[in-house]
């Protein structure tokens, strides 16, 4: 799944759709680890949070597309970079999963969905997304992403 589509053809929020009694917030965590993301097309700098970093296989939390996508099965980087690429000349939304392959082999599903705004100036404009990390396995994996109660 590689989509994207302008800003303006997005669906509208509806009233009330930011609350969060209307969420629920435990089903998604019994599913999927879920953090959000941040990029700055100025500086060419991705920022995640510390599952997506540690999923990635960072040790920091800042990096760049390139090292990103690296991470990334190999049959899906092309579609991916042609997504932020996009969303680098036009303020848009757009989604993607793929798998990604852990430095320990492991294999790891990811959802990726984001934004992009402000663009429109040369060198400026940001990006701002959410991963999903669903808590299944894949085929030959031997553990994927959970968070354990503290």
């Amino acid at each position: 799944m590689f989509k994207i589509a302008k800003a303006t053809v997005a669906a509208p929020l509806m009233p009330g759709s930011l609350e969060l009694a209307h969420h629920n917030q435990e089903m998604l965590a019994q599913f999927s680890v879920s953090e959000s993301w941040t990029g700055e097309f100025s500086s060419g700098i991705i920022r995640l949070g510390d599952w997506s970093s540690m999923l990635h296989g960072f040790s920091m939390q800042e990096c760049g597309l390139l090292s990103l996508l690296r991470c990334y099965d190999p049959k899906d980087r092309a579609h991916i970079l042609a997504l932020f690429e996009q969303a680098a000349t036009l303020s848009s939304s757009f989604c993607f999963s793929t798998t990604i392959i852990m430095p320990n082999g492991l294999l790891q599903p990811v959802f990726c969905m984001g934004e992009s705004s402000g663009v429109e100036e040369k060198f400026s404009g940001s990006m701002a997304g959410v991963f999903l990390f669903p808590r299944f396995k894949l085929e030959g994996a031997n553990q994927t992403a959970g968070r354990h109660a503290s």
